[in-house]
């Protein structure tokens, strides 16, 4: 500081010389910097003009391009993405959550494209497309040999126009044709929301898409009405979406004026400070905020909010770690690029990104921020919070793991196919909550799937399968190798009671699978809730007043 005293102390002519020294240096930089920028691209144009002129084969230039594109964005970070024009109709759905089609997820399953999940209240639902039903044509045209991207292509369309399709459905012997009258199909972000006791109200939000505070405030206006006096906000496989619905959502539970969110980035000028506008709907309500690792950017944002200000109480695993702010930019030939422009900073002033992409380890992998370098924080109340590598839950709650045999069965499709036989023979199913699996539905279970494949090989018999490997090697297999084929086949056997050791979760699968054959997306979550942890933990705090205001005051 003296120093400067001095230095601002000398003549004028110096002061200014070093202003000017200042000024060339940087105009140097940028001049330097546009040199390399153009240079760069000269020797990209050069290197594609020689490759395409003398290489041996044909080159698509669209497809040698996008590779060098995609090249060139993904040594930046995983959200800076290059939009071609006939991705924008996708993008489009990602940020809006609204295209024209039948509404309707299809999949893949060996050579046949199957409805996986139709949304209820849209096309496909109305015309009683069900799940698992095989889709023989469509518009004429036979589904042999396609593949989902093709077969979406002809489901989508301009609203109020008629798309004609055959199915095969399970249980009955021929094709059926139907109708279906294309619509603008808009997924809604909140995907169920209900009472859970008779004071206890549950809103699922699945994304931040256009509109998503709007249905947030009728869920909740609509829960007030049934008697709401505590909310559960659950926000777990949230990857998040738009900024402005964020900002919007915490509105309504935080006083107006409140800093929900600052950016700040490389341009100076986008750095901005992102306040509430608009009177909450509820401020004092008891409120839960449940997250997970799939909780992301604008759900972290959320969660973020409420636990600065104190305003609930945040249960789960630690959410996923985005900061970042992507900017869409127009391009040239109607495409577009999504640049990361920022980080986001919430209001105790901590970013949560996790992985800081400018650095890279000795295997060119981005670093992740040790727990060593966090930075504390404080909440308004006075509570330590930490940056970097997500929202830390204020109750913790351990992630449940699925057991192999469960894993298995549900990604064989075997769970799914067996929903599929179980709608084909009942017409109507209780409310998701009260279903249950019998040991009868169970046993009828465990014999649909007697000749079917679902086999699988455990960590254990990976390491006995090494461990015969580097025994051989080193000659002493066939000292033991009686041993070892007895372990082998007592392993065989245990794992076949698989099925009866891991019985509960398998029948929570499938009461959810079948649930949904049922009651659509909202069934699948509503039976869940018997068995979710969280949802339960939420529920026993907000029962207990005292726990639930010691846990929001400074420790």
């Amino acid at each position: 500081m003296k120093y400067f005293r001095q230095l601002l102390q000398k003549p004028r002519k110096i002061v200014m010389a070093l202003a000017i020294s200042a000024t060339s240096l940087g105009s140097l930089a940028f001049v330097n910097n546009y040199f390399e920028l153009s240079k760069n691209i000269e020797i990209f144009t050069s290197l594609y003009r020689e490759v395409n002129t003398y290489y041996v084969d044909e080159i698509d230039p669209a497809k040698f391009m996008r590779t060098g594109i995609d090249a060139m964005l993904k040594s930046l970070d995983p959200y800076t993405d290059y939009i071609s024009e006939s991705e924008i109709e996708d993008f489009r759905f990602m940020t809006t959550g609204q295209y024209g089609g039948i509404g309707s997820l299809i999949s893949k399953k060996e050579d046949d494209i199957i409805i996986a999940d139709p949304y209820e209240g849209f096309p496909a639902q109305k015309a009683d497309l069900r799940a698992g039903d095989v889709l023989l044509e469509v518009a004429g045209e036979s589904m042999k040999g396609k593949s989902t991207e093709d077969v979406s292509k002809l489901l989508k369309g301009q609203p109020k126009t008629e798309v004609k399709v055959k199915i095969k459905r399970l249980g009955v012997e021929k094709p059926i044709e139907k109708v279906l009258l294309r619509e603008e199909i808009k997924v809604n972000s909140v995907s169920y929301h209900g009472m859970l006791t008779e004071k206890v109200g549950y809103i699922n939000l699945s994304g931040f898409r256009t509109n998503a505070a709007n249905e947030v405030q009728k869920a909740f206006s609509d829960l007030k009405k049934q008697g709401m006096q505590q909310l559960v906000f659950d926000l777990r496989g949230n990857l998040g979406g738009s900024l402005d619905e964020a900002i919007r959502i915490c509105g309504m539970f935080v006083p107006r004026g409140s800093v929900v969110v600052d950016t700040k980035g490389k341009v100076k000028e986008w750095d901005k400070t992102y306040r509430t506008t608009n009177e909450p709907i509820d401020a004092q309500m008891p409120m839960v905020v449940l997250i997970d690792g799939a909780s992301a950017s604008a759900s972290e944002i959320v969660s973020g909010v409420v636990q600065d200000y104190d305003r609930g109480v945040v249960i789960g695993q630690k959410s996923f770690g985005k900061g970042l702010v992507q900017t869409v930019r127009p391009l040239t030939y109607n495409t577009q690029v999504k640049i990361t422009t920022a980080k986001y900073y919430i209001p105790s002033g901590r970013c949560i990104q996790a992985i800081d992409y400018s650095e890279k380890d000795d295997q060119n992998r981005p670093v992740k921020r040790p727990d060593s370098l966090k930075t504390a924080f404080k909440t308004r109340n006075g509570r330590v919070v930490y940056d970097a590598g997500g929202v830390t839950p204020d109750i913790n709650t351990e992630l449940k793991q699925m057991n192999n045999i469960t894993a298995v069965l549900v990604g064989k499709r075997l769970v799914f196919d067996y929903a599929t036989k179980y709608r084909s023979e009942h017409e109507v199913l209780p409310q998701p909550e009260k279903f249950e699996v019998t040991d009868a539905i169970y046993n009828d279970f465990l014999a649909f799937i007697k000749d079917k494949d679902y086999s699988y090989t455990t960590e254990s018999e990976k390491a006995l399968e090494d461990f015969k490997a580097k025994a051989t090697k080193e000659a002493y297999f066939a000292g033991i190798e009686a041993e070892y084929n007895a372990l082998m086949e007592k392993k065989k056997r245990d794992k076949s009671q698989d099925v009866i050791k891991h019985k509960d979760e398998i029948k929570a699968m499938l009461e959810q699978e079948i649930a949904s054959r049922y009651y659509y997306q909202q069934g699948r979550l509503r039976s869940s809730f018997r068995e979710d942890v969280e949802v339960k933990e939420a529920l026993a705090v907000l029962a207990d007043e005292s726990r639930y205001k010691s846990i929001l005051k400074v420790k």
